[in-house]
């Protein structure tokens, strides 16, 4: 699943294409996707393209219409940027065509994805957008806003730092690279993590997503970005998809549980429970 860093890559990417061009046309291939998608896209007709943002997992593209596009790309879904001379592909459900003559191709194998037009006012007080916790490379995410939220909370960390309602955008693989980096276990209670282990951790977490950025993300299986390129943070993964393999820090063998359904990876000597 595309995640915080992957979903960055893609907004930077975009944004040189896109910034001031204007909506000539669209095509819909299909009527729903998680959702039953909207039945206004001609809101979209001679709209100018004003910015891209991102929030969490969402890309968030503002017209000069007071509306916005947002895009979630879900499980395996592309959002990429392709040449006039484009031929549609498989599981191409939405295609955005520009006055620069290129296409902008909502690509999703398992429609797990979802485009809605929302208007901007008020946005992110929106449904989707409104429990959402703080975006992890802010100030609003240090030591001390994550100390208040493990207090007496049970739940084992990773899940914690999983929990969007937590923190956004630290999803399987930034979450056990991140507590690899910190030195803590995954099965940990969160409330029994000491005031410097947090320090460790928020700081892990954000040296984790910066270099993921800087490598354009994580290309697994299927993640492209706005170019259709893969990203090349897995040749810096230090512990995720390594089960049965040296640690690098101490040799022992990497081991891999299930957590919520997710593989997590751990050393069981670099992070003792």
């Amino acid at each position: 699943m595309p995640e915080l860093p992957e979903i960055e890559t893609i907004k930077t990417g975009l944004a040189s294409h896109i910034i001031d061009k204007i909506i000539i046309n669209y095509e819909k291939k299909c009527k729903v996707l998680r959702q039953i998608l909207s039945n206004n896209f001609d809101i979209l007709l001679n709209a100018r393209i004003l910015s891209i943002m991102r929030r969490a997992k969402y890309l968030l593209i503002n017209l000069d219409n007071s509306f916005t596009i947002v895009i979630h790309l879900g499980m395996s879904g592309s959002f990429t940027i392709q040449p006039a001379n484009y031929s549609s592909q498989k599981h191409d459900h939405v295609i955005f065509y520009l006055d620069n003559q290129q296409q902008l191709v909502f690509n999703d194998p398992r429609r797990f994805g979802m485009i809605y037009l929302l208007p901007q006012e008020k946005l992110l007080d929106q449904q989707i957008f409104k429990a959402l916790g703080p975006e992890p490379l802010t100030e609003q995410f240090n030591a001390g806003y994550l100390a208040s939220k493990l207090a007496k909370r049970h739940k084992i960390i990773k899940n914690v730092i999983m929990d969007n309602n937590i923190v956004v955008g630290v999803g399987n693989i930034y979450a056990s690279e991140s507590l690899f980096r910190a030195k803590i276990h995954p099965l940990r209670p969160a409330y029994s993590l000491s005031h410097m282990e947090i320090i460790d951790l928020v700081l892990a977490i954000k040296n984790v997503l910066i270099s993921s950025i800087a490598a354009g993300g994580t290309t697994l299986k299927d993640f492209i970005n706005a170019n259709s390129k893969p990203g090349y943070f897995q040749q810096e993964l230090l512990i995720y998809n390594r089960a049965g393999k040296p640690c690098f820090i101490c040799s022992n063998i990497i081991r891999k549980i299930i957590l919520a359904g997710r593989g997590s990876y751990y050393c069981g000597y670099c992070q003792v429970i």
